[in-house]
């Protein structure tokens, strides 16, 4: 076997054809779109194995489904993972790990700041089941070691955060929580395996909202989780997803977000190399008070973003001058960007977070974990950069007029 057949087939490559052999299937070019609820079995022996785990067959498409299989290999082997499980969405990934990896009296450590929906499940959600989130600020891992208690079981936290961009430094939070026998699960939504890989750099599992950048067109929901431990990926996919949650993605959307996995690194270059532009203009506008972006070298942590992340990202969080009146002001002047929440899209969005999607927050509990009333959160898309440039330039022009 010759070298090349020899080396490791590079991100795109595996995007595109991981897990796959069109030989096997007709010569089909695009995997087959299974819709079959359930599976026939060739004898009760069969179907016996198949339900006791002990035959890798299908028998419910609850449990499995070989579109949903393809596109699990091929999300493992971009996140560098053992195995995936995927679900019917974001939230449908982080409520069914959770759901699997705790029980009554148990404790989380999060960081301060997550996304709304994701802040109310730990808050106000699980709490009810005897379940306790306490919040710290992981930035400084040195919080971490001082608030680990005999029950914190899980450390959870997004970076970047969604949605004032905060950086935690996975590899060194990581190492501190395994010193006590923690598991670690980061929400890896805002950079795809494409720009970081949380799992080889000591986290347990990787999550990911597919309906944004994996999908990467707005048309689907759905979500996924990768693993580090096989073991704990199964417990996941036969109680959390199976039992607990039953939230499955649909054959047809697995179809979709392979569709989308094949452009998902030219799309993400292109929403950097945007992102950077935008995030320049921003700085650079006398509108505008401060603006979060990782790849801007006055951001505070511009330099683990440099280690971490292979690029800066497509997302851009500032604060305008006038609070939340300017950023209103801003976001209704708005022509070619979209006002819409979700991101990831080949649309460039505006949103607001604090009437948005970080409502379930209090007014309070945004303040504590550092969600300013006035932030706006841009989702920087695939048109062309020069047109987003006008638009956002405009908009600020108009957010200084009171």
């Amino acid at each position: 076997m010759s070298s090349q057949q020899n080396r490791p087939s590079g991100f795109s490559t595996r995007a595109i054809h991981h897990g796959y052999q069109a030989a096997d299937h007709h010569g089909a070019l695009v995997p087959p779109i299974y819709t079959s609820a359930t599976y026939a079995f060739p004898d009760v022996a069969y179907g016996a194995r198949c339900f006791a785990g002990t035959e890798a067959g299908y028998f419910y498409s609850r449990v499995g489904n070989p579109t949903l299989a393809l596109l699990e290999a091929r999300l493992a082997s971009l996140e560098e993972g053992v195995a995936a499980v995927v679900f019917g969405s974001g939230m449908g990934a982080i409520s069914s790990t959770l759901w699997s990896m705790l029980q009554q009296g148990d404790e989380v450590l999060a960081d301060l700041t997550l996304y709304g929906c994701t802040f109310s499940l730990l808050n106000h959600g699980l709490t009810q089941f005897g379940v306790t989130t306490r919040h710290i600020d992981l930035t400084d891992p040195n919080q971490l070691m001082n608030a680990i208690g005999p029950r914190t079981r899980v450390l959870y936290f997004e970076t970047p955060a969604n949605p004032n961009m905060r950086l935690i430094d996975i590899a060194a939070v990581s190492n501190i929580a395994h010193r006590a026998g923690i598991k670690v699960v980061v929400d890896n939504t805002y950079c795809t395996p494409y720009l970081q890989r949380p799992l080889t750099l000591g986290a347990d599992v990787s999550l990911h909202s597919v309906t944004k950048y994996l999908g990467g067109h707005g048309d689907l929901m759905a979500g996924a989780a990768i693993f580090s431990d096989a073991e704990l990926a199964m417990h996941v996919r036969v109680f959390g997803l199976k039992d607990m949650t039953g939230a499955v993605m649909s054959s047809q959307d697995a179809h979709l977000v392979m569709r989308g996995l094949k452009t998902l690194s030219l799309r993400m270059d292109r929403h950097c190399q945007t992102a950077q532009m935008v995030a320049e203009l921003l700085q650079s506008h006398p509108a505008t008070e401060r603006v979060y972006f990782p790849g801007l070298p006055d951001f505070p942590q511009y330099e683990l973003a440099r280690r971490q992340m292979s690029q800066f990202g497509g997302m851009v969080a500032f604060e305008l001058r006038g609070g939340r009146d300017a950023g209103i002001r801003f976001m209704d002047a708005l022509q070619l960007v979209t006002r819409a929440v979700s991101l990831g899209d080949a649309e460039t969005l505006a949103q607001h977070p604090a009437s948005m999607t970080h409502a379930t927050y209090t007014p309070e509990e945004r303040a504590a974990h550092g969600i300013s009333e006035g932030l706006v959160r841009l989702s920087i898309g695939l048109e062309d950069p020069a047109d987003i440039l006008v638009d956002v330039q405009q908009a600020l022009d108009q957010a200084q007029n009171t």
